[in-house]
């Protein structure tokens, strides 16, 4: 049964951007076919200093631009765009991405079916494949985020850089652990009720982190099967650089640090110090710049051991909103998804 244009939930796209004006525009013209009765755009400007986008943006409907003073990365211009909205719904997107014309109403209506969840993502398809002619998940969430029991992000479609071909082993709507800030839909009043992204992480992991958050208090993550994005990847920062592995070690050890429970917490960070230096060692194997890449990750460590007692007192505030369990949070996930089954997952359906 189709859903009654006026009972659809308004929604403001959020799209943080620095600096590559094609790209944007590019997303912008796609959104102009998107099918949708109560969308917004805010273009973020994180203090990119280049001429023209004042004009670009006010060449699409409903699309209006916030201007930084400075680059507050992925997580502060989102927060910044997230305080100013007044929608039903927020959805985070990244600029170097296309849309299928109903992607949106797809989630819309996932939302409308699932009151108790706070959070959603559609499918993900890699672009750069697609302009081969094939149909591969993308990288940065894939069919839906997941999360081991170290406190290793992988995806449903990709686990550390193998993406899967989709040939509709993803194609049911499931519980995921996180929704990719590639594209993301969430209740605006849950997002602000938990402050928005911790923008001490600037960028990467970011959503992670809230989408737990979320999931300790009780709501639920879902992945949209019938929402299809496709995305370019590596816009900000290109794969394997060090400051990509500066943000994501450091992001990920203080995500697992607020987040994870104090018996999880004794068991598993032991571990997870002996794998950190595992990845530093390996990281020297990875030319060119390897020294700056492996010492990314000691850098990584020693800033969270120096802002210890800033994590101690998110998490602090973390665990006072827990109602969930780790034991539920972590039902039928891996302890490394290095040993998960490749593909066809589906987690708590």
């Amino acid at each position: 049964m189709e859903t009654p244009l006026e009972l659809y939930p308004s929604i403001e796209i959020i799209i943080p951007h620095f600096q590559r004006h094609d790209m944007l525009e590019r997303c912008l013209e796609s959104l102009e076919k998107t099918d949708y009765p109560s969308m917004s755009i805010t273009v973020v400007d994180n203090c990119g200093k280049k001429a023209g986008l004042v004009f670009m943006v006010k060449r699409y409907r409903n699309a209006k631009l916030l201007s930084l003073q400075e680059n507050r990365g992925y997580a502060g211009g989102c927060n910044e765009a997230l305080r100013l909205s007044s929608a039903d719904y927020v959805l985070f997107m990244n600029d170097d991405t296309v849309h299928d014309p109903l992607w949106l109403r797809m989630l819309a209506d996932a939302a409308l079916r699932n009151p108790g969840a706070a959070a959603f993502q559609p499918r993900i398809l890699s672009m750069k494949a697609a302009a081969k002619g094939k149909k591969v998940f993308d990288y940065a969430g894939a069919a839906g985020g997941m999360i081991d029991r170290l406190g290793y992000p992988w995806c449903l479609g990709r686990v550390f850089s193998s993406q899967e071909e989709d040939r509709g082993q993803y194609d049911r709507e499931c519980e995921i652990f996180w929704a990719s800030g590639v594209a993301m839909l969430v209740k605006r009043d849950v997002a602000l009720k938990f402050g928005g992204f911790d923008e001490d992480f600037f960028m990467h992991m970011e959503e992670i982190d809230l989408c737990w958050r979320m999931k300790l208090a009780g709501y639920r993550v879902r992945s949209v099967p019938s929402s299809v994005v496709w995305h370019e990847g590596g816009a900000s920062l290109s794969a394997g650089s060090a400051e990509k592995i500066y943000l994501n070690h450091r992001n990920n050890i203080a995500m697992v640090l607020k987040n994870r429970g104090l018996a999880g917490l004794l068991w598993s960070m032991p571990l997870r110090m002996a794998l950190e230096v595992a990845a530093a060692l390996f990281y020297l194997t990875q030319y060119p710049d390897a020294l700056k890449k492996s010492n990314a990750v000691f850098r990584a460590a020693i800033h969270n051991f120096r802002n210890r007692a800033t994590i101690l007192v998110k998490r602090r505030k973390v665990q006072d909103s827990r109602v969930a369990s780790d034991r539920e949070l972590f039902q039928g996930l891996p302890l490394t998804c290095a040993t998960r089954r490749k593909e066809g997952h589906v987690f708590q359906l």
